[in-house]
């Protein structure tokens, strides 16, 4: 499955959301640009004065490729249950929403694992939070991640998984950075390409904040 590309240099790519003339959020006031930031919901969780947020992707354009998504796990399951396991916190929001686009019988569950802390960069090294709540034997399986990094995380989950022997098991990631690699692992189900930058929304988040934002932002700090 194809991922959707985002090109940063290009103001005419359909996702490449970025401001005319690299508009900040906290820089918004009454006007045209505050009713063009609060459409896109970047102005609902205010940044602190020294972060900035801009646009990446816009909240209907990752409902739809979700939706693609969500269409071609069932053609690759036609018939068949999928056990869907979220990695908590960041995927929450994307297993949400990727569940009810599939047109299968689906079952969750969540595990959860630390690599990044409350910083910027993950450490490398990762640690169990949470494991799942019930066996995978015999079963087909699709571990949901909310975006592929170094692949340290993906790569640690990998293995823990396979070890307790599914039937299948497969990787959905909403978002994938090529350029962080370091880990040799891949997504089957991939939304979308991003350059190598810092996001937060859609359940990602940086130090436990914007989550909750609708759509997907880049994140520059001082």
């Amino acid at each position: 499955m194809s991922a959707a590309i985002i090109d940063l240099e290009s103001s005419r790519t359909p996702l490449a959301l970025l401001w005319a003339g690299r508009a900040e959020v906290n820089s918004c006031s009454s006007g045209r640009l505050r009713k063009r930031c609060c459409r896109v919901n970047c102005c609902a969780v205010q940044p602190r004065t020294e972060e900035k947020l801009k646009p990446l992707l816009r909240r209907g354009a990752i409902e739809r490729r979700v939706r693609e998504m969500g269409r071609q796990i069932t053609r690759d399951f036609r018939g068949q249950r999928v056990h869907l396991v979220g990695v908590l916190k960041g995927a929450c929001y994307f297993l949400s929403d990727l569940s009810r686009q599939i047109d299968l019988e689906v079952s969750l569950d969540f595990i959860a694992v630390a690599s990044y802390g409350r910083g910027k960069q993950s450490s490398g090294q990762v640690r169990m939070l949470k494991d799942l709540d019930s066996s995978i034997q015999g079963i087909n399986v699709i571990l949901v991640e909310d975006i592929l990094d170094t692949g340290y995380t993906l790569n640690y989950l990998l293995r823990l998984l396979r070890q307790r022997k599914p039937r299948t098991l497969r990787v959905a990631a909403l978002l994938d950075k090529p350029e962080r690699r370091i880990k040799k692992v891949k997504a089957h189900y991939v939304g979308f390409k991003i350059p190598n930058e810092f996001v937060v929304g859609y359940g990602l988040d940086y130090a436990e904040r914007y989550r909750n934002l609708r759509d997907i932002c880049i994140l520059t700090l001082p």
